[in-house]
């Protein structure tokens, strides 16, 4: 359920102003997800909505893969759509604010006094992410864990266990912790669940059917889609269970229902505008994408193999939707393109041709490498002309060679290039370079 300001930075870079569409040009666009699910590089669901009413919608790749059997992802076809339950939880803390049912000032002490700086830590740090409080999930632990059910007491007992990163209001810093805090705190003040208060509150009002708060494993009988993650082909993803990130991460919808919330939360049928306002200027489950000197707001999502993304333009009244239960190629460059097709932008449809590269010379690159700063090897592999990356403890996963000796995961945006001369691989993540030597 991660999502961070890296992405609201690539997306930025990645969606370049053009000229104004009225309607998007559909064919373009069904190219680019043709090539995109021709390639193996994306499944997922987009929806593109203005006034209210969809203009497109489009779905490539499957819910579900079983050896030879496929089921094709649908328009209603549900995903989990990771952070981007946020902002459902933020709507309905303001709701109980307006009704006078709990204050932005309130400390958290009035619910969790064990969370530690909880007489210091206020609902409006927490909606900001200025809380302080530790974010589970960059636990190393975490991952062996995620999979298994957890009650409400559980959860708050490992969050009271985590020491802070900050005293509450000294920086910003993402946490779903504090929103799992405070899906918790909607439970209190309404005396219902999550569940319950997610329908009454957001659902029912503005009629949304395909979107609810998951508990526990994906229910092919609720047409929810596995996610899956691509290995030369695509293999099922492992599950986190959603009793674990409640209302920061655990919310199931469509594309369309996702347009469809964001519009109605603008148009003020959720909040009032002060609100509103507060989540925007804030950022209270509430990023910006400035973009040709207009500003979008969202927010994205990622959980398991799942990735979603959810914007709204204002004064254009335009909700662009996407989710995704397959990522190669990222879900920002596919956004990124579609904004372009949208705005009628002169755009260069990929290729995703990989170079070839001969096994004689990828037979060089064989081998085990590591770093004595690192506490990661690699192991290099190839299968025929495929070579394999595979690091301690992990899956393998298949290298897309960008040039004889350059080579790439796409993602998590990994690339290697290897120097057979001197028996080194350099790898680059993220801005960070690190020099790996061949073991003997």
């Amino acid at each position: 359920m991660r999502y961070k300001t890296r992405f609201a930075l690539l997306l930025t870079l990645t969606l370049l102003s053009a000229g104004y569409a009225q309607t998007p040009d559909k064919a373009k666009l069904d190219q680019f997800f043709d090539r995109l699910a021709e390639k193996n590089k994306a499944m997922g669901s987009l929806a593109i909505a203005k006034d209210g009413n969809v203009l497109y919608t489009r779905s490539v790749g499957f819910s579900q893969i079983n050896g030879t059997e496929k089921k094709p992802l649908t328009a209603t076809t549900r995903y989990r759509i990771g952070s981007i339950a946020k902002m459902f939880t933020a709507a309905m803390i303001f709701q109980l604010v307006e009704e006078g049912k709990l204050r932005l000032t309130d400390t958290l002490d009035k619910f969790y006094p064990q969370i530690p700086n909880a007489g210091k830590i206020t609902i409006a740090h927490i909606l900001a992410h200025r809380s302080g409080i530790h974010d589970l999930t960059d636990d190393r632990s975490y991952s062996s864990w995620k999979m298994n059910p957890k009650t409400h007491s559980e959860m708050v007992a490992i969050i009271a266990k985590s020491t802070p990163d900050f005293e509450p209001d000294a920086k910003y810093s993402y946490s779903n912790s504090g929103y799992l805090l405070l899906s918790y705190i909607v439970e209190n003040v309404t005396g219902k669940t999550y569940q319950e208060a997610l329908q009454k509150r957001i659902t029912s009002k503005i009629g949304l059917k395909d979107t609810y708060l998951g508990t526990g494993y994906t229910d092919v009988s609720k047409n929810e889609s596995f996610s899956f993650r691509w290995i030369g082909e695509w293999k099922q993803e492992v599950e986190t269970n959603l009793s674990i990130p409640g209302g920061a991460g655990a919310i199931i919808s469509t594309p369309n229902d996702m347009a469809k919330f964001i519009q109605a939360l603008f148009e003020l049928k959720l909040v009032s505008q002060k609100s509103l306002d507060q989540m925007m200027k804030n950022k209270m489950a509430m990023e910006t994408y400035p973009l040709d000197g207009k500003t979008f707001y969202g927010h994205g999502g990622g959980i398991d193999g799942f990735g979603a993304w959810l914007a709204y333009l204002p004064e254009e009244k335009l909700a662009i939707a996407y989710t995704s239960n397959g990522k190669v190629y990222p879900v920002a460059n596919i956004v990124g393109g579609v904004y372009d097709i949208y705005r009628n932008k002169p755009f260069t449809m990929p290729s995703f041709e990989a170079v070839n590269v001969s096994p004689e010379v990828l037979d060089k690159y064989v081998g085990v490498y590591s770093n004595p700063e690192v506490p990661v090897k690699f192991t290099i592999t190839r299968d025929g002309a495929t070579p394999y990356a595979q690091p301690t403890g992990q899956s393998s996963y298949p290298l897309e060679a960008t040039a004889q000796d350059k080579f790439k995961i796409e993602p998590p945006g990994i690339v290697m290039e290897f120097d057979a001369l001197k028996n080194q691989m350099l790898l680059k993540r993220r801005g960070v370079d690190k020099v790996f030597t061949k073991e003997k």
